[in-house]
């Protein structure tokens, strides 16, 4: 690595006499040439006055004096050694300026020719010295960076792989608030990072610093089981959990929003809205829902003792870990009384899950309800708590003609916006509705927002759970991988509905069913509790 001074080895000095007080003005610039890039790159500039000078670095201009506090550090301690000889010798010595004050520099251009030549004269020690000093700098420089303590390891290669993912990819260009190359370079210098496990350690402690639950790292085997779940299987008790919706007055512990259909939390009565209060007698008080994610995963057939919340009671579960096969798709054909052909059939479609197959199978279930001659479609959304963004926006494209999807915004507003033309509208025509709760969450709250918005659907339900960040998953060169919250989003009438939620048109009675069986029995019945007419289903 070297160090040069400016573009020919040699400082810029101005002398200007003005009111018969010599003021000296050195400005040093240094420069460094990037190993491999031949590229150069300013790393100080310096301007003296005597006694005080100037150190410009990437951010700011920051005055000091050689004897007051200044930042360790070579470069300008050297420059501060500098000013010191400067004042002691030839230029900033009380005889130097004893002679400066003696001489006229004032008067006709003749006088100041000659003020100009004696005074070059009395400066040239300093360019000798000055010039010896900046060899002196790139000579030691040279010594200090040929150090092999100074390359990077494969641990810090790794490190920086991830900070270069978040500084890409992170949603808030401010890092919370940080200088993130600043962190970067301070993590180079002082975090432990000679085995694997210390590295990891490292990049979860800079994740920290973003303040972001939503934004963490998993290791290569719980990236593998991340994977795994969106693509259509999990090993564990089929439990999505949050945080709870509100901040002030919430219930301490992590909230389920979902339990997997047929999945053992299912089977034991947990609900949309119970509390996990431990697991494995551990408190979730304080712990994060990607940890919890992880306690509640494990090997098929291991168990796990939950305690939940649900309502005023509290339950202490034992629960055995099964392979939750994920099917995000089941329908129902409701055949309402009526006669001839106007009879209403009803196609109902829930969807629990937006894993690698759910466009897929929305539009096979809307062809086998079309089959069946069907006049009109239910959406189910209820404890669907989202999954992969992209399936979000097919599905969304199935019963759309036209018209904005999703609103996706950073910290600067609006960066792109997802919309369709009608291409992929597969069911754009007949009546629609869409039954939410507060476990509709994500994904699923992108599709209800949309479909609501652009007038296409009546939401029956209570407000969605409010999840209005997006996450992107980034794998690493070792296989481990980052969970990255990219952007927040709006609904197509720009409405942020982070920790609000989507409001649904209309609610439904108390005890509406979740399962398609007794949903058609809701409809078929008029003395039932859960009655709810055709005419009132379906009315914008």
């Amino acid at each position: 690595m070297e160090i040069l001074a400016s573009s020919c080895l040699s400082p810029y000095l101005t002398v200007s006499c003005i009111d018969r007080k010599p003021k000296f003005i050195l400005k040093l610039t240094l420069f460094q040439v990037r190993p491999r890039k031949s590229q150069l790159v300013k790393l100080a500039e310096a301007q003296t006055w005597n006694p005080t000078f100037c150190i410009r670095t990437n951010d700011s201009y920051r005055s000091r004096n050689c004897d007051g506090d200044f930042s360790p550090g070579f470069l300008s301690s050297s420059i501060c050694w500098l000013n010191k000889r400067f004042s002691s010798q030839s230029l900033f010595s009380k005889s130097y300026l004893n002679l400066l004050k003696s001489r006229k520099c004032t008067g006709g251009p003749q006088k100041v020719i000659n003020c100009s030549e004696k005074i070059r004269r009395h400066v040239s020690v300093l360019f000798i010295q000055l010039v010896a000093t900046v060899l002196l700098v790139t000579s030691v420089s040279i010594a200090v960076n040929n150090d092999p303590s100074w390359a990077l390891s494969e641990e810090n290669l790794l490190f920086l792989e991830a900070w270069r993912t978040i500084d890409r990819a992170y949603v808030d260009k401010t890092f919370n608030g940080q200088s993130w190359f600043r962190y970067r370079e301070n993590a180079l210098r002082n975090e432990p990072m000679n085995t694997r496990q210390e590295t990891y350690m490292a990049i979860r402690k800079m994740l920290a610093t973003l303040d972001d639950p939503f934004t963490r790292f998993l290791e290569p085997d719980k990236f593998k089981n991340l994977r795994s779940g969106t693509q259509g299987s999990l090993t564990g008790v089929g439990l999505s959990i949050g945080y709870p919706a509100g901040s002030d007055g919430s219930p301490a512990g992590l909230v389920v929003i979902s339990a997997a259909p047929g999945g053992p939390a299912n089977r034991a009565g947990i609900l949309s809205g119970d509390i996990l209060l431990s697991i494995d007698n551990v408190s979730t008080d304080n712990m994060g829902i990607y940890d919890a994610a992880e306690r509640l995963q494990g090997p098929e057939g291991s168990s796990v003792e939950l305690t939940i919340r649900s309502g005023s009671e509290i339950k202490n579960l034992a629960l055995t870990r099964e392979k939750v096969s994920l099917n995000p798709v089941t329908s129902r054909l409701c055949e309402v009384p009526g006669s001839g052909k106007d009879t209403p059939r009803i196609g109902y479609i829930k969807l629990t899950s937006f894993n690698q197959r759910a466009s897929g199978a929305v539009k096979e279930a809307i062809g086998t309800l079309r089959s069946n001659n069907v006049n009109a479609f239910v959406l189910d959304l209820r404890d669907n708590s989202g999954g992969l963004f992209p399936e979000g926006i097919e599905i969304a494209k199935i019963w759309l003609d036209k018209g904005v999807i999703v609103y996706i915004c950073d910290s600067r507003g609006v960066r792109d916006i997802y919309d369709t033309d009608g291409s992929s509208a597969l069911a754009a025509s007949e009546p629609l509705t869409v039954l939410v709760n507060k476990g509709t969450a994500s994904a699923s709250e992108i599709l209800a927002g949309a479909l609501k918005d652009n007038k296409r659907a009546v939401l029956f339900g209570e407000p969605t759970f409010g999840k209005g960040k997006i996450q992107s998953v980034f794998e690493l060169s070792d296989g481990s991988g980052l969970v990255v919250t990219v952007a927040r989003y709006e609904t197509p009438a720009h409405t942020d509905i982070d920790k609000v939620g989507v409001i649904p048109d209309h609610p439904l009675p108390n005890s509406f069913p979740k399962d398609e069986d007794a949903f058609c029995g809701c409809l078929e019945d008029p003395v039932s509790a859960c009655y709810l007419n055709r005419g009132l289903l379906f009315a914008k």
